[in-house]
């Protein structure tokens, strides 16, 4: 009885700190959507990429939902984070040549 209550426990404040994690990835998001380009676009490919491979493999091999859920939490705000990077570059650069 006192494993199934550690294992639930254990499995909420895991599922709970997926919500911590994507909520420590707002303030860069917030960031780029107001122009402030605090994101390195390499370091961002490199953990979408890898963040993908994690959320296939617990949709895939685990078949984990709460696993599945909370890196796919954080896979989104990845790829949120490097598309708006992107996008910052891609505006930038724009801008410079339209100025020029």
């Amino acid at each position: 009885m006192e494993q199934s209550l550690f294992i639930s426990t254990l499995s909420v404040a895991y599922a709970g700190s997926g919500i911590v994690t994507f909520m420590g990835f707002i303030p860069t998001m917030r960031d780029l959507a107001r122009g402030k380009p605090s994101a390195n676009v390499s370091t961002y490919a490199v953990w979408t990429i890898t963040t993908l491979m994690a959320f296939l493999y617990g949709v895939l091999v685990l078949r984990d939902m709460i696993f599945s859920v909370v890196i796919g939490l954080q896979l989104s705000a990845c790829a949120m984070i490097l598309i708006l990077r992107i996008r910052l570059t891609l505006f930038s650069k724009r801008q410079w040549n339209d100025s020029r």
